[in-house]
Formats: structure tokens, C-alpha cells, sequence
């Protein structure tokens, strides 16, 4: 290494191939885990509400961001290129963080003008 130089990272390709393989599996089990979740909550409790709906599509893409980070990182070869791709996944978590809570507000604010226009069953009325 010379001055001025970054010294790269020497990961093994094995450990490369061990880390792809495990981060395929922890993927396959959040999925099955997503989809399982999809298929099984009551649809009062998870699903079938725009806000619920949004809230779990934020997590799909949340959750598919990370992944997509990690398999980035394995993929890196020096200290420079590591802050780069930690600098840029902070920012664009921090930009969807944002724009998911503006969007979640506006939604949970719609579905309570909905709701105090239409009563529900057994509640007051006007």
C-alpha cells in the first residue's frame, strides 16, 4: 500500500459464497414469513385498510432495501467504497423514512374524516 492508497478488504471467496448463501436464506424465511402473515391475520387486524395496506408494503420495501444494502456490502473492496455505500443507504432510508411517515399520516388523517362521516355499527349517530 502506498500513501495516499486505500487498502482494499481481502474476503476469502468462500466467505463471500457462505455470506450470499445465508442472506438468501434469511430472505427466502422473512418472504415466507411476509406472505405467511399476508395469508393469515385477520383482515380487521392487518389487512384490507389503506393504511394497513400501506404499512405493509412499506415493510416489503424497507425490508428489500436492506437486503439489497447487505448484498452491496459484501460486495465491497475498500474502506472508501464502504462509506460511500453506508453515506448513501442512510440518506435513502432517511428520504423513504420521510415521504412513508407523510404518506402514513395523510392516510391515518383520511381514514378518521372517513370515519367520523359514517358511524360505524353500534356507535353514535347523528
Amino acid at each position: 500500500m502506498t500513501a495516499g492508497t486505500t487498502p482494499e478488504f481481502d474476503i476469502p471467496t468462500d466467505m463471500r459464497k457462505m455470506t450470499e448463501q445465508s442472506m438468501n436464506q434469511v430472505k427466502t424465511a422473512i418472504g415466507a414469513y411476509l406472505d405467511f402473515w399476508k395469508r393469515n391475520v385477520p383482515e380487521n387486524v392487518g389487512s384490507g385498510s389503506a393504511l394497513s395496506d400501506k404499512i405493509f408494503a412499506y415493510a416489503e420495501k424497507n425490508v428489500a432495501s436492506a437486503f439489497e444494502f447487505a448484498s452491496r456490502l459484501a460486495q465491497v473492496r475498500d474502506v472508501q467504497e464502504l462509506a460511500k455505500l453506508q453515506m448513501d443507504f442512510i440518506q435513502a432510508q432517511m428520504q423513504a423514512m420521510t415521504e412513508q411517515a407523510k404518506n402514513l399520516s395523510e392516510t391515518t388523517t383520511k381514514a378518521m374524516m372517513d370515519g367520523l362521516k359514517s358511524p360505524t355499527k353500534g356507535g353514535l349517530s347523528s
